[in-house]
């Protein structure tokens, strides 16, 4: 589920290009045509029935939120390289920026979703000192399973949500949906696994991950150097490498490449970029030095690894 708005997808039916970026996002009218929508413009749109979505299975980058409520069904993928799993009674929190990627996804896979621009979530008025902790969290931890009164209500928030946007004669509709979604926020903040999981305090070693995981989704264009992430962590390069090796099993240049491999993919998978385009993106000093970076880490070239995908 994606787009610069909400999804990538491979039918063409349903693809148009952002012209900054040139990166594949979703086609609204084409939505609004094909499938079961409740939508305000490009501002907020909620699906109940993604079954007319089509699978995608290369990495892509959201950003706008978006909230999935699983139902029934199974699905695998990753969220910013951290591996996960999604079934029944499960909710996700996608943020924006974020690189999703989904390797399998049962016949059966059934979500409410619910999608928001970046403008419409600025509009929400949310009071930051409240949301941000818990926002941090599903970042690191995108997957919350819910007990079954949490499961009733989101639905039950879901439903009022759609009945409210349905109200398109409603001179106040757009502040009707602004209010709710506010109650939406601020009801995932008392879920219990939340409420329990962030309240558990983090050793030392790993609130350093954090902060140096923060630092890669910043500046993974601005340098690939493990001295530039240690320099701001105030931190010298061997104990930052030491630390992040001891927590994680990979060592702070293999999150740093992860990363960068994995926002290439998603370039060359869901844009038309040519790739000398692609390397200058990610600060690449020259084409060359950025194809035998991508083929030492993937096996493959970038132009084999874009071809691929037709195959």
């Amino acid at each position: 589920m994606q787009n610069e708005h909400i999804f990538v997808v491979k039918n063409t039916y349903m693809e148009k290009k952002n012209t900054k970026r040139n990166r594949t996002v979703i086609d609204f009218d084409a939505v609004r045509k094909s499938l079961p929508v409740a939508c305000i413009d490009d501002d907020y749109i909620m699906i109940d029935d993604i079954s007319g979505v089509p699978f995608f299975d290369y990495p892509t980058k959201v950003n706008e939120a978006v909230a999935t409520i699983c139902l029934k069904g199974y699905a695998e993928g990753s969220v910013d390289l951290r591996p996960c799993c999604y079934a029944a009674n499960d909710f996700v929190i996608i943020m924006p920026g974020q690189i999703l990627q989904y390797t399998y996804r049962s016949e059966d896979f059934s979500v409410l979703l619910i999608a928001m621009s970046r403008r419409f979530v600025e509009n929400i008025e949310l009071s930051m000192k409240d949301i941000t902790p818990i926002f941090l969290y599903l970042r690191e931890n995108p997957v919350v399973h819910l007990d079954e009164a949490e499961m009733a209500h989101l639905q039950d928030y879901f439903q009022i949500l759609k009945r409210a946007i349905q109200q398109t004669s409603n001179p106040y509709r757009m502040e009707m949906v602004r209010l709710l979604s506010q109650a939406f926020f601020y009801g995932i903040n008392n879920f219990n696994q939340l409420r329990q999981e962030y309240a558990i305090q983090k050793d030392k070693k790993d609130k350093l991950f954090n902060a140096f995981y923060r630092l890669i989704l910043q500046h993974y264009r601005d340098s690939r150097e493990v001295s530039f992430y240690a320099d701001k962590l105030c931190l010298t390069p061997k104990h930052l490498s030491a630390v992040i090796k001891k927590t994680t099993g990979k060592s702070a240049f293999e999150w740093i490449a992860d990363y960068v491999i994995l926002e290439a993919k998603s370039l060359l998978r869901a844009t038309n970029m040519t790739i000398q385009q692609i390397s200058d993106e990610l600060n690449f000093a020259n084409q060359s030095f950025f194809g035998k970076y991508f083929k030492r880490a993937v096996g493959v070239s970038p132009k084999e690894y874009r071809e691929s995908k037709t195959r």
